[in-house]
């Protein structure tokens, strides 16, 4: 079979269902993660130069709040996850099932709602300007995963744009998309 292709064929073995990602997606998000969980607990738990919202916002209202934003976290990332990897699909296609029916990006939002949260706990407005450095690259990853997808997909991809948000639910919308 020879040498793997990508990284994603090295650890899932050649898949032409999956379209792929940016060369440096991988690489960009640990980077920001190590930036992010770095200044996050510098700044929570040791330096506290930014941390003044915390005298603001009682932790009885952060805390909840900010779990149910790391719950969600987990439930987008898990379930696009399984999705993605966990299927090997027939025919390529998009898909439309799942956390797929509401958002096109489930991973990368799960990963902006991660950062979200942790910053509602401990609000280090350092560690959310990171957050939005991050959420910033995502959104780029994103954009450049479109135009992979709808040279791939073509209409069906662009129909899919129209009908799901990229990260935010389009409330309202009928779904007619096969489970």
């Amino acid at each position: 079979m020879g040498e793997p292709k990508t990284k994603r064929d090295k650890w899932f073995g050649p898949r032409d269902d999956i379209t792929g990602e940016h060369p440096l997606s991988d690489a960009g998000q640990i980077i920001f993660a190590f930036i992010f969980f770095g200044i996050w607990i510098a700044d929570s738990y040791f330096l506290r130069y930014t941390t003044q919202l915390n005298e603001i916002v009682p932790a009885l209202v952060r805390k909840p709040i900010g779990i149910v934003f790391l719950c969600l976290a987990a439930y987008c990332a898990w379930s696009g996850l399984s999705i993605v990897f966990g299927e090997v699909r027939e025919s390529p296609s998009v898909i439309r099932k799942g956390v797929f029916r509401v958002v096109r990006h489930p991973i990368y939002l799960g990963e902006v709602l991660l950062y979200l949260g942790l910053f509602i706990i401990n609000m280090s407005l350092a560690a959310g300007v990171a957050g939005v450095g991050a959420t910033a690259f995502l959104y780029y990853l994103s954009r450049y995963e479109e135009k992979l997808l709808l040279k791939r997909f073509g209409d069906d991809y662009r129909s899919y744009m129209r009908d799901v948000g990229m990260w935010i639910p389009r409330l309202g919308r009928k779904r007619m998309y096969n489970e």
